[in-house]
């Protein structure tokens, strides 16, 4: 740990006499490194992202594992798919160390455990039709080790996300994925920078598998669950721009068919 960068002292010293001006403009000034240290592993994230692609494609599921704010990221991640693509709940699994619970309150050395992360993916019959990722801001976490180790032993495809170079983790892993953003603005508060990096990379791989998976048509979510106003109003909208219809129309179509796709199948000829 005394050698990884998530842990070395942060650039900034004296935080607590800077202004609130001074504060939000160093956090935002370190913040703006994160998207070009993402930049530079954009080839070792394709890799993965065609190889879930490819698992799904036959059948497989993508499963995530982390503790703290890796955990939750990934968590939230898996959490938003099915109503963002209307797939289901089971295809993208985000596991926590010390279960849903760890979500809003620390569950102590939950991730302290080499065998927990395995126990817990046996639980859903995770095989080697799928892949598993890793997350890990420090990438030494022995919750995400035991995980990743386990898994490689039953064949099934790793990934990591991590922000250290030549972490225990990125060394297990198929295909590991390193965003080196360097210290933090807080000393070691790796919910910061690396928290960012995490979310971003997250985003990038669902959203892209999702495309590739057919979840999106032009550059509209036309398979996502109609939960609320919001989603079912947005549906609406696609409709009217997609078929070239009135909203009304689009809204009475949208009403009898529940699904933005299916109303596209069935009306693309008819009014365009």
């Amino acid at each position: 740990m005394n050698n990884s960068v998530t842990e070395q002292p942060s650039k900034y010293n004296h935080l607590e006499k800077m202004s609130t001006f001074q504060l939000l403009s160093n956090i935002n000034t370190e913040d703006k490194t994160v998207s070009y240290a993402v930049e530079n592993e954009i080839q070792s994230i394709e890799k993965l992202v065609d190889v879930i692609h490819a698992k799904m494609e036959k059948g497989g599921r993508l499963f995530y594992i982390g503790a703290g704010t890796s955990g939750r990221l990934g968590v939230l991640d898996a959490s938003e798919c099915p109503p963002t693509y209307g797939v289901p709940d089971n295809l993208v699994i985000g596991l926590i160390a010390g279960g849903d619970s760890a979500l809003r309150k620390a569950v102590e050395r939950a991730e302290d455990d080499l065998s927990l992360a395995w126990k817990e993916l046996q639980k859903y019959d995770i095989n080697s039709n799928d892949v598993l990722v890793g997350i890990a801001a420090s990438g030494t976490t022995p919750y995400v080790i035991g995980g990743l180790s386990e898994a490689k032993k039953h064949q099934i495809i790793t990934g990591c996300i991590t922000c250290n170079k030549n972490s225990p983790i990125a060394l297990i892993a198929d295909f590991p994925i390193e965003i080196i953003v360097g210290p933090e603005f807080v000393t070691g508060s790796t919910r910061m920078k690396a928290g960012t990096a995490q979310k971003m990379v997250l985003n990038m791989i669902s959203t892209a598998v999702m495309i590739k998976l057919g979840r999106v048509k032009g550059n509209k979510m036309v398979h996502m669950q109609l939960s609320n106003t919001k989603l079912v109003n947005r549906g609406v909208k696609i409709l009217a721009e997609e078929l070239h219809i009135d909203e009304v129309l689009a809204g009475t179509l949208l009403d009898k068919h529940k699904n933005v796709k299916k109303v596209l199948d069935l009306y693309k000829d008819k009014f365009i």
